[in-house]
């Protein structure tokens, strides 16, 4: 680490060293967010140790297992330390996306056979559920849940031996992504739009809240999604209605540029929901591929009237930002590196890594501080 980077690095670790009480809780949390943010290309308890000038993982083992510390109250510091860099009022986004964790056993928490959007396919893994917070200032993870299984929570016995408290329910994960969208506004953090797939999208509970609470969105929905048209107590899936918008309802526009240049694709849009608010529409959104017409995906989306499709197209392309802190967390602060089983522990390792992963995304908007920077249409009219 570089002397420029330690300066930024104390500064940052500064913000909730407070939430370790201990001389020696507090240093071993430092010496852990170092091996983090090492060029090491394994981060478990050993390589740590190892960076750290330990013979053994055990004080590793202690931060994560057996310290007191509050790894919620770390997670909230974070989150404000990447909404003071990062934060956007307007063009602020949370996106809710889960990952998985490939693991062997059947001791750790959560773990079972389920299906890992990392592998591709149901596997032996652990399941955790994120926000990310992304603007164009930068993005980062703020917020994480573990899913638990059905076969965990129905089985106290098993919890318990995993730290799990009895108090610990069942949740789906768009409510555990309720849970995280309820923390964020709770905390006034600023942002514009919240996003997510399907998963999240399809869910009327989390559009309903997000309506209720004014907050902008465009949420995937499957194809079959059953939309209200502006038709009386008109009816019609997702894929239906589109399919009855005339040729010229398509307009060919980029929702952001990807690896290989502009993210280009047709979109419409339809209206939905004939009774509004005053001052609020309800789209129903398309994106058709270029190279395929019937590869199409469908959003839901709400927003202040008046609101431009480039926007809306904007959002709904953003995804990408919670899909690279991913990446990034994994190949660089060690997201799934970890080798604990308890649940606890988990969070505490998550934590730490997207308190890592935000101090990278800190330093990087600080350095775009210092280099010097280099017509819309209505979704009425597309």
């Amino acid at each position: 680490m570089t002397d420029g980077w330690a300066g930024a690095f104390d500064d940052f670790v500064a913000r909730f060293a407070g939430r370790f009480g201990r001389v020696e809780s507090r240093r071993r949390m430092v010496s852990y967010l170092r091996g983090l943010l090492s060029e090491n290309e394994r981060k478990n308890g050993w390589t740590l140790a190892e960076a750290a000038g330990d013979t053994g993982p055990q004080g590793m083992q202690r931060l994560l297992n057996h310290y007191l510390w509050d790894a919620d109250a770390v997670r909230d510091d974070v989150r404000d330390a990447v909404v003071e860099h990062l934060g956007d009022p307007e063009r602020g986004i949370l996106i809710l996306d889960e990952t998985g964790f490939l693991k062997k056993g059947v001791r750790s928490a959560g773990v079972g056979r389920q299906y890992s959007g990392t592998a591709g396919r149901i596997e032996n893994s652990q399941v955790g559920v994120f926000m990310a917070y992304g603007s164009g200032k930068g993005r980062a993870l703020i917020d994480c849940e573990l899913y638990l299984p059905k076969d965990w929570t129905s089985d106290r016995e098993r919890c318990r031996a995993a730290g799990i408290g009895d108090d610990v329910e069942f949740a789906t994960k768009p409510d555990l992504g309720l849970r995280m969208l309820k923390r964020a506004v709770a905390s006034g953090m600023p942002f514009g739009w919240v996003t997510a797939d399907e998963l999240y999208g399809q869910v009327s509970r989390i559009r309903l809240w997000l309506e209720e609470h004014d907050i902008p969105h465009v949420l995937a929905v499957p194809k079959s999604q059953m939309v209200m048209t502006m038709e009386f107590f008109g009816q019609a899936r997702a894929h239906e209605l589109v399919s009855q918008l005339p040729d010229d309802a398509w307009t060919r526009l980029s929702c952001g540029d990807g690896a290989r240049g502009p993210r280009e694709y047709d979109w419409a849009t339809a209206a939905i929901r004939p009774w509004r608010r005053e001052g609020w529409d309800h789209w129903l959104l398309a994106r058709r591929s270029l190279t395929d017409d019937t590869d199409i995906a469908y959003y839901i989306c709400f927003c202040p009237a008046g609101t431009f499709l480039d926007e809306l197209v904007s959002v709904a392309g953003s995804r990408w930002m919670v899909e690279e802190c991913f990446q990034t967390a994994k190949n660089e602060t060690g997201l799934d590196h970890y080798q604990v089983r308890g649940y606890t522990a988990w969070y505490r390792h998550i934590t730490l890594s997207m308190a890592a992963l935000a101090f990278l995304a800190v330093l990087r908007a600080e350095a775009k501080k210092g280099i010097p920077t280099p017509a819309a249409s209505d979704p009425s009219s597309p």
